[in-house]
């Protein structure tokens, strides 16, 4: 790794050897140098920095002081091998609105790593960063915690997610825009828009969705500022179970292109618009939501299942004395059957007796 700056003997404002400063324009690069670690003498003036494509593995509390960036804003720390993020990495700089840290390796990110207390960031890029479920879900609850309130971009393309941690994006009141592009997203039920209001372009394209349930399209019309969805690109599955979709795409306004969202199962299917699916094509005779529907029917059923014992034990009652009468009729016929079969055994048991019955016969 090439060597850092000059260290205490620089010039306060002074630019670090390894990187290319313009204080004119408050910016910083140190760009493909194989550093290994921050250049502890940036100069107090920088706003923007771009520290890419290095060997930075780990970024420790403290890597930037505060008190000697005051003014720092943009962090761009893309494509340096970064795999961990520590607690404190990035919680001594006041003025952070924008940081990126897409195209590294990350195998840890720490929830505090921009301290316990509120982040002003507003900017968040994790572009390929979150190949790791571990990172995913330190990530939610780094979101989940609040301390990311003020985000309004969050961008997470291209980590082949599957599914998303429940309630991922409660706490992000100010979120504009999220990116969930060229993943392997097969399904949003999980997820939860609620809370977000001021969320107004919303990237789902490129992944592997099938249908969105009606659950997900109620949350797409209760956010008033959602103006743009981006869908293409996904493997929409023409059966009945997507007739809620194609009848939310006719009436909304939100869905960007949706003139081109084609299927891709079954085969007699393929390449059809959905916005030009009808009920004959779908030929749906069974119900859509069978689980619903199986639900309903077990309530049914029970409600017959009810009325029928209320009716039989009003039966009981209203015929108590006759049943009363029937079941002494019952108790008394036992009772001389059993009288019958206790005589016959004391008669078997006694010869006398036995031989008295015979002569009796005879």
């Amino acid at each position: 790794p090439v060597l850092l700056g000059c260290g205490s003997a620089q010039q306060p404002g002074s630019c670090p050897a390894v990187c290319e400063c313009s204080e004119a324009a408050k910016t910083v690069k140190c760009v493909s140098r194989n550093l290994t670690a921050v250049p502890p003498d940036l100069p107090s003036y920088v706003r923007i920095l771009f520290f890419t494509g290095n060997r930075l593995a780990r970024l420790p509390a403290g890597a930037f002081p505060a008190q000697r960036l005051p003014d720092l804003s943009a962090l761009n720390l893309s494509g340096n091998h970064l795999r961990a993020v520590e607690a404190g990495a990035l919680a001594a700089l006041p003025a952070l609105r924008q940081l990126d840290l897409s195209g590294n390796p990350l195998v840890s990110l720490s929830p505090q790593a921009f301290g316990e207390g509120g982040s002003p960031l507003e900017e968040l890029a994790l572009r390929g960063a979150l190949r790791d479920q571990g990172v995913l879900l330190s990530l939610a609850a780094m979101l989940q915690s609040g301390v990311l309130r003020n985000l309004s971009r969050l961008e997470l393309a291209d980590n082949g997610l599957l599914l998303l941690p429940a309630g991922m994006f409660t706490a992000l009141p100010a979120l504009r825009q999220l990116d969930l592009s060229n993943n392997s997203l097969v399904g949003l039920r999980n997820v939860s828009f609620q809370g977000l209001g001021q969320l107004q372009s919303l990237n789902l394209s490129d992944n592997s969705l099938s249908v969105l349930r009606n659950g997900t399209l109620a949350q797409f019309r209760g956010l008033p500022a959602l103006r743009r969805i981006s869908l293409g690109r996904n493997t929409w599955v023409c059966d009945c179970a997507i007739e809620d979709l194609v009848a939310w795409l006719k009436e909304s306004d939100q869905v960007e292109g949706k003139e081109a969202l084609t299927c891709a199962y079954p085969e007699k299917m393929l390449g059809k618009a959905l916005l030009k699916i009808n009920g004959l094509d779908l030929n749906c005779s069974v119900p859509v939501d069978l689980p619903s529907q199986l639900q309903t029917s077990y309530v049914f059923l029970g409600i017959v299942l009810a009325l029928i014992g209320a009716i039989f034990l009003l039966v009981l009652y209203l015929n108590r004395k006759g049943i009363k009468k029937w079941m002494h009729n019952i108790r008394d016929a036992c009772r001389d059957h059993m009288e019958g079969y206790h005589y016959r055994y004391e008669i078997n048991a006694d010869p006398r007796l036995t031989n008295l019955s015979s002569n009796s016969d005879v």
